[in-house]
């Protein structure tokens, strides 16, 4: 697929464009999930699944171009990354879980696997009735954060975002722990860490 197209509908600004242009050697539309190709019924928010194959020129493709393709296409993709390393081909799955509505789409952060050589055996899709549920069956086994019963991926998008939030705050609050000198900013700051250490282990 020309890059052209993604800047055409995602509202691609310079600094991406050098991105798609420095670290994708090709973008290839290699499969689109719908009723029509694998007999499952799709719904309003999971009409059909694409699958992008994307070609590193170097070692890895980054959010920016992910979230540019995503903005631009109005359907819930699975990305799948290749690159060069050591002679051999790599390959990784990448996604956000992707909310469709009347707007634009709500993108959660991107959940991925770890690289694998690209002969590594294929799985067979996951068995589902619904799309809803394949596209759920496809995103669990990237998320760092196992599902509880019954809650759906939107809920698990909400607690991983939540996830990040708190790590990013603890880093902040160990650090200044270490740099503070009065003893009862210590004690809070202390304070303040334990709790959200308790809440980081409530929300996994």
């Amino acid at each position: 697929m020309p890059k052209e197209k993604f800047y055409e509908h995602g509202n691609v600004n310079t600094a991406v464009r050098e991105k798609f242009i420095s670290d994708v050697q090709r973008i290839t539309w290699s499969y689109k999930l719908a009723e029509a190709t694998i007999n499952l019924p799709g719904t309003a928010a999971v009409p059909e699944v694409q699958v992008f194959t994307i070609d590193a020129k170097a070692s890895d493709v980054g959010e920016p171009i992910l979230n540019a393709i995503d903005k631009a296409i109005p359907f819930p993709i699975i990305f799948e990354i290749t690159r060069q390393s050591a002679g051999s081909t790599e390959v990784r799955m990448v996604a956000a879980h992707k909310q469709l509505g009347t707007g634009a789409p709500k993108l959660s952060g991107y959940y991925s696997t770890g690289w694998q050589p690209a002969d590594t055996t294929r799985q067979p899709l996951p068995t589902a009735i619904t799309l809803p549920a394949l596209y759920t069956a496809l995103l669990r086994p990237m998320t760092p954060l196992t599902a509880r019963p019954g809650e759906e991926m939107s809920e698990v998008a909400d607690r991983l975002a939540a996830v990040r939030k708190l790590e990013r705050e603890i880093a902040t609050l160990e650090r200044k722990l270490r740099t503070e000198p009065q003893l009862n900013r210590k004690v809070e700051l202390r304070r303040k860490l334990q709790t959200q250490q308790h809440e980081l282990e409530r929300q996994r």
